[in-house]
């Protein structure tokens, strides 16, 4: 049996010609996967992406320290690590915040469905149960996706910071410069390291969520 994503990419070429999530989510459907199944499916995604970034800020930190830590040499060699290591951050960067739009999507679409297929209960303490599960799941959902957009966000500034000083060294290839990346050290050290912190909380708790909807 073909997993989600096999199938997903099947969808998203009917999606595409449509331009529609719903679209997508109904042709998912038909292939018997759930919007719970397709969020399962992309919180999993999301979670590996930020695990990804985590191990790639890590090293971009490695790099530019022991840049600051060289002495002469060649300076281009240099300047193109540190570029590369950019270009790679910036990228991770920018798959996390895509996994992070798609996760909101099918959320919405999957809340949007329960609430109103609510109505269709006849049967009033069913309604009732099934209220209180929309609500944990909805709650449990909230703290993820303030999780993964707080670390998310953690990552512009780093990027910004290594930006600049992938830039000035650009402009700057000699000694002078690279003494000047030292300057930053501490304070771009400190910002990954709550990056890290706070992309190890999000990955926990997109751990826990994904328990929660697998759960009988």
């Amino acid at each position: 049996m073909k997993s989600v994503s096999a199938w997903c990419a099947i969808a998203l070429l009917l999606a595409a010609a449509y331009g529609c999530s719903s679209t997508y989510y109904n042709a998912m459907e038909k292939f018997g996967f759930a919007k719970r199944d397709i969020l399962v499916d992309r919180v999993d995604a999301t979670r590996d992406a930020q695990a990804k970034a985590k191990e790639q800020f890590s090293s971009a930190l490695e790099h530019f320290i022991a840049v600051t830590h060289a002495d002469g040499g060649d300076l281009q060699r240099k300047y193109d690590d540190l570029n590369r290591e950019y270009i790679r951050s910036e990228d991770r960067a920018k798959d996390v915040r895509n996994r992070i739009a798609a996760v909101d999507d099918v959320a919405d679409a999957l809340f949007s469905e329960w609430k109103s297929e609510l109505k269709e209960y006849s049967n009033a303490s069913l309604r009732s149960q099934s209220q209180r599960q929309l609500d944990e799941t909805r709650r449990r959902y909230e703290e993820l996706m303030r999780l993964m957009r707080r670390a998310a966000d953690r990552m512009d500034p780093v990027l910004a910071t290594f930006h600049d000083q992938v830039l000035f060294l650009k402009h700057n290839l000699n000694a002078r410069a690279i003494a000047s990346l030292d300057t930053t050290r501490s304070t771009l050290e400190a910002d990954v390291t709550r990056l890290i912190a706070d992309m190890e909380a999000s990955i926990r708790e997109a751990e826990t969520f994904i328990q929660s909807l697998k759960a009988p």
